[in-house]
């Protein structure tokens, strides 16, 4: 009886727990208290601190691989977890995640303000600022270097996109890092945008968008498809089921399809990306050096990106007569619509009366353009290292 007894206990994953499994254990607990109590990506975090909770448990084994026999026949299953990674693995899930923002997304004023393509190209300049200091400091190759840097496009899907191409290996401590800053945009942006802005500027009142008309909205999708694709085959996938998504809302004859592409579908790929993704976060792979040097190169990439749209906002308004609040040029960061929110808070402190919100979703919607296209730059330039 005792030694039925040991031999259970022995089996447990209590027998087997160590203090790495112990310490990304606590991490997924900061992450439910910053989802849940702080409401942070809640939507995202939840199923990210989940998915790291459950692959640190010892002897679970839901992200292990099937095992087989010497006939190359299955002999044990994989896990759970390892199966539903596979969307992650082969590159499904983060465009099937565009398909649904597509769905959700306004181009209006986009198309009504075309500048502010500049703006969300501007915001992209993290990334390779960033991809630079990651190859600086010696910890990563340039393959690894370019999945670090697309965290500046303040992007999740994105980010894990390409670190599922260029860096399967660093994909948890990225996705993690990624969709951490995207739910800090309220904390990390407004300091940046006070100091580099006056409090004149940020009082700056813009003119009401033209009204863009439903041909304008059916073409675009198809027109940035055809155009980027072109140029950048590389982001077809992204771009592709972005603006198919946009397509389905903006058509009129597929109503349906853009509410399942927004809802149903978005959600249950939102639970099976998540998930997975915090599942990569196993101890052995997450606690190095380079997590924390990822860590930190996120936040840089993400405040270049800032103070990038920020200053080429200054730079129009100097070499424009009809000027605009440099604090949409925060916004061309692709945390969709949190950093045009953002915009849209700041300058109400400087003057209640301001609203920017319509503006700043321009750069915001630009940035989700930019981020894929600046993904499909790095897959081209460096898929072979």
């Amino acid at each position: 009886m005792l030694q039925t007894i040991k031999d259970f206990y022995m089996s447990t994953g209590i027998y087997h727990m160590d203090v790495p499994s112990l310490i990304m254990i606590g991490v997924a607990f900061v992450l439910f208290y910053l989802a849940i109590k702080k409401g942070f990506e809640p939507l995202l975090l939840v199923p990210i601190a989940f998915g790291m909770l459950l692959t640190n448990i010892p002897v679970a084994g839901l992200m292990d691989g099937p095992i087989y026999n010497a006939n190359g026949e299955v002999e044990q299953i994989g896990g759970l977890l390892y199966y539903i990674y596979q969307g992650n693995k082969l590159g499904i899930f983060p465009p099937l995640i565009f398909l649904g923002v597509g769905a959700m997304t306004d181009f209006g004023p986009l198309i009504a303000n075309p500048k502010a393509l500049l703006l969300g190209a501007a915001a992209q300049f993290g990334i390779f600022v960033t991809f630079f200091g990651a190859i600086a400091s010696g910890f990563f190759n340039p393959a690894e270097a370019a999945s670090i840097g697309i965290i500046g496009g303040a992007d999740g899907p994105t980010a894990i996109f390409l670190s599922s191409k260029l860096a399967p290996h660093l994909m948890g401590a990225i996705a993690v890092a990624a969709y951490s800053y995207m739910a800090l945009v309220p904390v990390i942006q407004p300091p940046i945008m006070k100091a580099l802005t006056t409090k004149e500027e940020r009082k700056i009142k813009m003119g009401q968008l033209r009204v863009v008309s439903k041909t304008e909205k059916i073409v675009f999708p198809i027109l940035a498809t055809v155009i980027v694709s072109l140029i950048v085959p590389a982001a077809a996938g992204l771009i592709g089921m972005l603006m198919l998504g946009n397509l389905f809302r903006e058509s009129g004859v597929a109503g349906r399809l853009s509410d399942t592409a927004q809802n149903a579908l978005m959600n249950i790929v939102t639970i099976f990306l998540g998930v997975t993704v915090g599942a990569t976060a196993t101890a052995e792979a997450f606690i190095q050096p380079e997590t924390l040097a990822i860590v930190g190169l996120g936040v840089v990439a993400f405040a270049i990106g800032t103070a990038a749209g920020l200053l080429i906002a200054k730079l129009m308004n100097a070499l424009s007569k009809e000027k605009i609040n440099p604090l949409i040029g925060s916004a061309g960061v692709s945390a969709v619509p949190m950093a045009a929110r953002v915009s849209q808070v700041v300058g109400q402190k400087a003057d209640p009366s301001n609203f920017l919100l319509m503006h700043a979703m321009g750069p915001n919607v630009a940035g989700v353009i930019g981020s894929a296209v600046s993904a499909g730059v790095m897959l081209s330039l460096f898929s072979g290292f």
